[in-house]
């Protein structure tokens, strides 16, 4: 990467995530980071973290699990047989809210063991608790009273330097002008960053080109058509 390039992540701070790549900071989702920051001090024994597709739900979700030893559950395969593990470790954290409960019994059992065993647990969804659909009363009820930290759609900051990190995982070489060109006009969201990086590396690779604003056009385009 360019020193120039290098340049635009520097506004925003890194957080490291325990071995994986840095996780982000900004505006979008810096209430979140927050909260996963002052566990094991949370307002309540579990916490929802909401926020769209690709916003960083999983990778944040994944530092906190790094933290707190706690197994990794989707929520749509929840069986009774997981709630001994979970309160033996002393936290548990369940994936994806909005895919559905496989459990609903067994999800209300282990929100009311949190609070008798302080059991610590974190849920990500894509919906709001009041958003979903949910057959028992008082699961459903028992959600919408957690603590919900929400990561909004990645502001401009947060986009250009999401950009930088995903060429220069690729070890493409890109300046700033270009990386300006491709967030004022792409989708504004984590999913489009990835996937029109994607699309300008194998187009790259393709024509044996450096990424240029001609080529990141063309991306554009075809990232368009694809999404039409």
């Amino acid at each position: 990467m360019t020193e120039a390039a290098s340049q635009l992540t520097l506004d925003l701070p890194h957080r490291p995530a325990l071995g994986a790549e840095d996780f982000l900071v900004s505006r979008s989702n810096a209430a979140a980071a927050d909260m996963m920051d002052r566990w094991p001090n949370w307002p309540a024994p579990a916490v929802i973290v909401v926020g769209p597709a690709r916003a960083g739900k999983t990778h944040l979700a994944n530092v906190w699990r790094l933290r707190s030893g706690a197994p990794r559950i989707a929520v749509s395969a929840l069986r009774e047989e997981d709630v001994p593990g979970a309160v033996g470790q002393g936290a548990a954290l369940l994936e994806d809210l909005h895919a559905g409960i496989g459990a609903e019994r067994v999800l209300f059992h282990l929100l009311n063991l949190s609070r008798v065993h302080k059991l610590s647990i974190l849920l990500t969804s894509r919906q709001a608790p009041g958003e979903l659909q949910i057959g028992l009363p008082d699961l459903a009820s028992r959600l919408r009273a957690l603590p919900v930290v929400t990561i909004a759609p990645p502001d401009d900051a947060l986009l250009r330097a999401v950009l930088v990190k995903h060429f220069a995982d690729r070890q493409l070489l890109v300046e700033p002008h270009v990386i300006s060109y491709i967030a004022l006009r792409m989708e504004q969201s984590m999913a489009a960053a990835a996937a029109v990086v994607a699309e300008l590396d194998r187009m790259a690779m393709a024509a044996h080109r450096k990424v240029t604003r001609a080529l990141a056009a063309e991306a554009l385009a075809r990232h368009a058509v694809g999404q039409g």
